[in-house]
């Protein structure tokens, strides 16, 4: 049995601070210095999530016009992006580390979401 404990409220809370860390982790950790491409991926991706979050219909969106299902394909697609990075562009230690771990962590977040009481079908 899998356990799903994300819900859309946690999920909303950890969105803001992911993404913040997207964009400033990477030159805390010297990122980009072999392959740029390892830097500035990260910081496009922190400022698109940083507005897919704003412009999500959960609690904490504050445009609310994403359905909240189209939010978790985009992050499901840039967990599985993340984990593909080093081999598609060439990352090696820690930036491998880096894109490996945030799609191994986007991907879990994405697997343990717990579905809304809303939006369960009736048993």
């Amino acid at each position: 049995m899998p356990i799903k404990f994300v819900t859309k409220n946690i999920h909303a809370y950890l969105d803001y601070p992911v993404a913040l860390a997207l964009i400033g982790l990477p030159f805390l950790l010297g990122l980009g210095a072999v392959n740029p491409m390892a830097l500035w991926l990260s910081v496009a991706t922190g400022v698109a999530a940083f507005l897919l979050t704003v412009l999500t219909d959960h609690h904490l969106g504050l445009i609310r016009v994403v359905p909240y299902p189209v939010h978790m394909a985009v992050d499901l697609i840039v967990g599985l992006t993340f984990l593909a990075a080093p081999f598609l562009f060439g990352f090696a230690g820690l930036e491998a580390a880096y894109y490996w771990l945030n799609g191994a962590a986007v991907c879990i977040v994405i697997a343990a979401h717990k579905a809304d009481a809303a939006t369960q079908p009736a048993e």
